[in-house]
């Protein structure tokens, strides 16, 4: 995963947060379109009597249960597959982490799914920042995350959600937003 790109200035440092359109996602879309559709082809072969899968041969697969079973399974597939295109098409998670000295806030945007929460937008003034805080874990389950810990609220993640990303990216954003509005930070 690419490092978020960063635009800063004087008075605003921003970084641009990585929604769902990543290869993995891309790939799972793929996996499972095909897949589905495959299935579900295979499982209506018996029902028209026409092999409607031309590199594979479905005369040997009987209505029931093999035809209904693989219909079923194609078609959850397929359901699968559309809720992953729309993920991609809406670019779900995809925002920016702002934090602008002018206006004395910080601004965390996320795009979510369409609906009364499909922008998600969270203010806080620059004065309730107490410092940040990063959460490393390797192993099998890695970890990589750092938060934001603001006076009287919970810590909000500034970091994306998904693939960790790599150590030298994470020390990168977190010593810019150290620097940037004259921070501390913890868990290092």
């Amino acid at each position: 995963m690419a490092a978020p790109a960063i635009y800063q200035t004087d008075k605003v440092l921003r970084f641009e947060v990585p929604g769902s359109r990543r290869p993995s996602t891309y790939f799972f879309a793929l996996v499972l379109t095909l897949g589905g559709l495959g299935f579900l082809f295979a499982g209506l072969s018996p029902f028209v009597e026409t092999n409607l899968l031309p590199f594979s041969d479905t005369r040997g697969l009987t209505r029931f249960p093999q035809g209904v079973t693989m219909i079923f399974y194609g078609a959850l597939a397929t359901l699968f597959s559309l809720y992953y295109w729309l993920v991609l098409a809406l670019d779900v998670g995809s925002g920016y982490n702002e934090f602008d000295k002018q206006n004395k806030k910080v601004t965390l945007f996320r795009r979510g799914f369409p609906g009364k929460n499909r922008i998600i937008e969270i203010v806080h003034p620059l004065e309730n920042i107490l410092g940040l805080k990063v959460q490393i874990k390797e192993g099998l389950n890695p970890r990589r995350a750092y938060f934001l810990k603001l006076k009287g609220a919970r810590d909000l993640r500034l970091s994306p959600v998904g693939q960790p990303q790599p150590l030298a990216a994470v020390e990168d954003q977190v010593s810019a937003i150290a620097r940037f509005l004259n921070i501390g930070v913890e868990g290092i």
